[in-house]
């Protein structure tokens, strides 16, 4: 029998420096629980630092975390990826982050992106600006989390200039995708037949995250059972 589980796999910690400050590890956890969420998934911009105090957070609310990070292509365009372990999504964070440019953080004009610990303490700010835009183009994202064992799944592929049919204009063909991303805030013109969608918040603040509205069908009710799914 298949375990029913209700997701939002798109949500910002206070590192990313559009998320709330009040998008805390424990905050988000909180949230997660009070809105009968089964799994979330905290996927900031071009970094996975503040995932071991989300995972320790979520946890202790009985919250499953699917570690995430939402890396910025070459040409802006936003692309989600997924890991089994926080350990593996932290490892492939080490590696984008040396394809990020080095430009700094304006916290007047971007905001403060904090690094916290499991209470929610502030241990570090990160001083490079995390939405820059990748070295790396597109296709290389896609190649580059398949090579880490990672699942690629473009980001709301169809709102605004940083979805991959406002940034490209179309979606690129020949590039393996575990899922589609679709925001339910703008029209869908893209042919998605044959692809898995994701109907996610992109939550920068605790009441834009998600009810119990979009859900997965799972074999057990695990990360690894979600990772599959």
């Amino acid at each position: 029998m298949m375990e029913r589980l209700f997701c939002d796999l798109h949500i910002h910690s206070c590192l990313s420096p559009c998320g709330d400050a009040l998008m805390t590890p424990n905050n988000i956890a909180g949230m997660a629980f009070i809105k009968g969420l089964d799994v979330i998934a905290v996927c900031d911009h071009n970094s996975a630092r503040n995932l071991p105090a989300v995972k320790a957070a979520a946890d202790r609310m009985n919250v499953l975390l699917l570690p995430g990070m939402e890396l910025t292509t070459r040409e802006e365009a936003h692309m989600l990826c997924y890991f089994r372990t926080v350990q593996a999504c932290m490892a492939f964070g080490e590696a984008i982050y040396a394809h990020l440019a080095p430009t700094p953080n304006n916290e007047r004009f971007f905001g403060r992106q904090q690094v916290m610990n499991e209470r929610d303490e502030e241990i570090d700010v990160e001083e490079r600006l995390l939405i820059g835009a990748l070295d790396l183009p597109f296709e290389a994202c896609a190649a580059r989390i398949r090579e880490a064992g990672g699942l690629c799944v473009p980001a709301h592929i169809n709102r605004g200039s940083s979805g991959v049919l406002g940034a490209l204009g179309f979606l690129p063909q020949g590039v393996h995708y575990d899922a589609l991303e679709v925001s339910p805030a703008a029209p869908l013109t893209a042919d998605v037949t044959g692809y898995r969608l994701l109907r996610s918040s992109d939550a920068h603040s605790l009441e834009q995250m998600l009810e119990r509205e979009f859900a997965l069908e799972a074999k057990t009710r695990s990360v690894d059972a979600v990772f599959d799914a």
